[in-house]
């Protein structure tokens, strides 16, 4: 049995949108937040989503209707108390969703299903601070929910396999693509996507190259319709200044870049500017560094077991857009090549070997 509501904690961008893709499917849905502004917003945002999709003819005013009439909000955690499931999406910050279940751990059955929206925190770390966090994991939706199809469906150590199962088929009948994720800082596809862009602005710091022109070669060598920091702005810098730092558990090539360090949580976006012109060696530094920083956290991740290949590779496809997608990649470029590529990461930051890359070549088979 599915479930048949659905409470969403948070009614930002995150929030908003995943209520906004879950009440499209017949499903009701309770949105709450702690001001009734943020809630009436969401609710806007919502008819704005619904208007679009039947000016494009991609829905009917009779659905788009049924889709609101099933969206209801709130500033009371109280009303979530007839929830089955809840979907915790708030700030990124492990006290801040403690305190969050800590009230909720008084207010819903011990039975209700917990997930969290998590994009760089644990999952087990999280359950600790709820009641049976048997009942509790991750769900990770990407931006912008309303319309990324991929679901991160993260087991935490304590996660009954039930509740899980359960999860991949709520993700399924609610027209996403569930991955399946063992619980690790990053998961599996910010596992590599967030030191990819945290490169990138190494790259610049050291003077390599500009934005633009760094911009462009990650185009060029991933198959991108956007470069890093294009993406980093549209996510907003320190989204990714925060994943980073969640990402140092892994070692030292995690580490911050300079300008996102000293920039940290404050407000700013990049200036990319429009001049992409380099040189051939620049160029190739540039397209060996992205290339190993998006293919060694991947190769870790195959290594721990955090994904398999194939779900690695549809959430960088789906997910992120890439056009050359991290795993056939590797398998494309060969042992010798995703060696020497990666090994410019292994020498610098004094981290092993990844025993995935001597089976690059049939990584996806």
């Amino acid at each position: 049995m599915s479930f048949k509501k659905i409470g969403i904690i948070g009614a930002g961008t995150m929030g908003s949108g995943i209520a906004t893709t879950i009440a499209l499917q017949n499903i009701a849905v309770h949105l709450v937040d702690t001001t009734q502004a943020s809630v009436d917003q969401a609710i806007v945002n919502a008819t704005k989503f619904y208007n679009r999709a039947v000016e494009k003819s991609k829905l009917t005013i009779d659905a788009a209707d049924k889709a609101l009439s099933l969206l209801s909000v709130s500033t009371e955690l109280e009303t979530l108390k007839d929830c089955d499931l809840i979907i915790e999406a708030i700030f990124e910050e492990f006290n801040v969703k403690k305190e969050l279940f800590t009230k909720l751990n008084a207010i819903i059955d011990d039975t209700v299903v917990v997930a969290t929206n998590t994009s760089c925190l644990q999952v087990s770390d999280l359950a600790e601070t709820i009641n049976n966090p048997s009942r509790f994991l991750g769900l990770h939706y990407f931006n912008p929910a309303a319309i990324n199809p991929i679901v991160e469906v993260v087991r935490g150590k304590k996660t009954d396999i039930k509740v899980f199962k359960k999860c991949m088929q709520f993700c399924i009948m609610t027209a996403k693509k569930p991955l399946a994720c063992k619980d690790s800082y990053g998961f599996a596809i910010n596992r590599f996507f967030v030191p990819y862009a945290n490169e990138a602005v190494r790259l610049y710091d050291e003077g390599i190259g500009s934005m633009a022109q760094i911009d462009r070669i990650a185009r060029e060598c991933l198959g991108l319709a956007a470069g890093p920091f294009l993406v980093m702005n549209l996510v907003k810098p320190r989204i990714m200044y925060h994943a980073q730092i969640n990402l140092a558990a892994h070692g030292a090539f995690y580490g911050l870049s300079d300008t996102l360090a000293k920039n940290g949580d404050s407000d700013y976006i990049f200036e990319i500017g429009d001049d992409d012109s380099g040189n051939d060696k620049d160029d190739a530094i540039i397209a060996d560094r992205l290339t190993a920083a998006a293919l060694f956290p991947v190769l870790q991740s195959l290594d721990e077991g955090v994904a398999t290949a194939a779900d690695i590779d549809m959430g960088a496809s789906l997910a992120l857009r890439f056009g050359k997608t991290p795993c056939k990649l590797i398998d494309d470029l060969g042992v010798s090549e995703v060696e020497r590529i990666v090994g410019l990461i292994v020498n610098k930051y004094d981290h092993n070997m990844p025993k995935s890359v001597y089976k690059a070549g049939s990584i996806c088979k």
